[in-house]
């Protein structure tokens, strides 16, 4: 069944092709569909063009519909074409022709738009929920260990002292950005595009702030070329945002991959937590967080594939579009997926408490001693002349201690300044 279907039988291979896998994608949708169905009807209503037992019995079909998808046994066969065409023949089948007014005044394109939108309101709280959960945590790790010392690194050579509180918190506090990302994803997608029809409006009085309450949206799109048009830029919205927040996950992934090397030996997984090698049996590898790293370098791909896909796209609606759902919707479950292993693997890393006791960690300590000679007078450039003249003639003593006072540095975290940032982005 198509929602265009004029009698006229379309090539079988043309079919396969333009539909693709849009069945499967579109389960993820058919909630959503329900849902926008259910404001659509009562609007309907509303201007007179259903009656009040057509809306009645609409309505408690397509709440069925809701309760279905949500258990997951809502089905897309073969026979149809999307989710939008399977409701309508579901709701067809059972009410007859109220089943057949539900179409009235929108189109397939304004109703994948709502879905769409529907659907990554809620993806976009639920990654909100996922990444502050993660804050907590680093934030709760951060004060566990914020004494334990640990070497920074610039250019992957020892540089100045750091601490796993300093680590952690680092990116804790980075996590706001993402947050802040997510927060405009969220304010772009919470707009009502129902009402736009192909992307021209409809010559029925239909009543667009009506739905706009109902699907519980912050305001209208408009205008209706500019609700078509919202088709792409929505989705590479929210993208940027996950890309945002995988970049994060990755960049500390990759300092566990390091830190757990025993070239660096700052941390240790527990047995549960990692993996073996086929032929080397003392190996123990990070393979969950190697597999964060992998999955969320990819997911920083995708709003590039959606800009290729999009950006020379005039306006008004083409199929191309289509191709959006292929990307995003396995990406929003990877990244889902990403967050929830990261917040069950970090709070079982254990951190070394006795890692600057090794002399090569000396040397994070010149800056620290240069700046004890400028505090007693000498100036900047020649401090730093008299350290590296010690450094190069082995006389250099260490003091192994930091005196740091400004905000955010190693003695003062902030770490209550951080938690307020998170509460005013949260």
């Amino acid at each position: 069944m198509k929602l265009w279907e004029k009698g006229i039988p379309t090539d079988k291979q043309i079919e396969h092709f333009t539909v693709g896998n849009d069945r499967e994608l579109d389960l993820v949708l058919a909630k959503y569909d329900a849902l926008g169905s259910i404001a659509h009807a009562k609007m309907l209503h509303q201007i007179g063009l259903l009656t009040t037992s057509e809306t009645e019995s609409l309505v408690l079909a397509l709440e069925d519909i809701v309760i279905d998808a949500e258990k997951g046994h809502f089905e897309i066969e073969d026979s149809f074409e999307d989710v939008h065409s399977k409701i309508e023949y579901l709701l067809t089948l059972k009410l007859g022709d109220a089943g057949k007014k539900i179409h009235t005044a929108r189109s397939r394109n304004d109703q994948v738009l709502v879905d769409v939108n529907l659907y990554l309101k809620d993806v976009v709280k639920e990654l909100k929920e996922q990444v502050k959960s993660l804050f907590d945590l680093l934030m709760e790790s951060a004060e566990k260990h914020q004494n334990v010392l640990l070497p920074g690194y610039t250019h992957l050579q020892i540089a100045m002292p750091s601490s796993f509180g300093m680590w952690f918190s680092a990116y804790a506090e980075t996590l706001i950005d993402d947050m802040t990302m997510l927060n405009a994803a969220l304010k772009i997608v919470d707009q009502n595009p129902l009402g736009s029809a192909a992307g021209y409006g409809s010559s029925f009085p239909i009543n667009r702030t009506f739905t706009t309450k109902e699907l519980g949206f912050e305001t209208l799109k408009f205008n209706s070329v500019a609700a078509q048009m919202s088709r792409g830029k929505s989705e590479k919205t929210v993208a940027f945002a996950m890309s945002s927040v995988a970049a994060t996950l990755a960049k500390f992934s990759m300092d566990v991959c390091l830190y757990m090397s025993q070239n660096f030996d700052f941390i240790s997984l527990p047995a549960h937590l990692t993996t073996g090698s086929s032929i080397m049996p003392h190996k123990k590898n990070p393979d969950v967080f190697e597999l964060i790293r992998g999955k969320c370098n990819k997911i920083q791909a995708l709003p590039y594939e959606i800009t290729l896909i999009t950006n020379n796209l005039p306006s008004g609606y083409h199929r191309d579009l289509q191709l959006l759902k292929e990307g995003l919707f396995p990406a929003i479950q990877n990244l889902k997926a990403c967050l929830d292993i990261a917040i069950f693997a970090i709070k079982d890393i254990k951190v070394k408490e006795h890692i600057l006791d090794d002399k090569k960690y000396d040397y994070l300590f010149t800056v620290d001693s240069l700046n004890e000679m400028v505090v007693a007078g000498m100036p900047f450039r020649d401090a730093y002349k008299v350290v590296a003249e010690q450094l190069e003639n082995g006389t250099f003593k260490s003091p192994k201690e930091t005196k740091h006072t400004h905000e955010g540095s190693i003695n003062n975290l902030c770490l209550k300044e951080i938690k307020r940032k998170m509460r005013d982005s949260y």
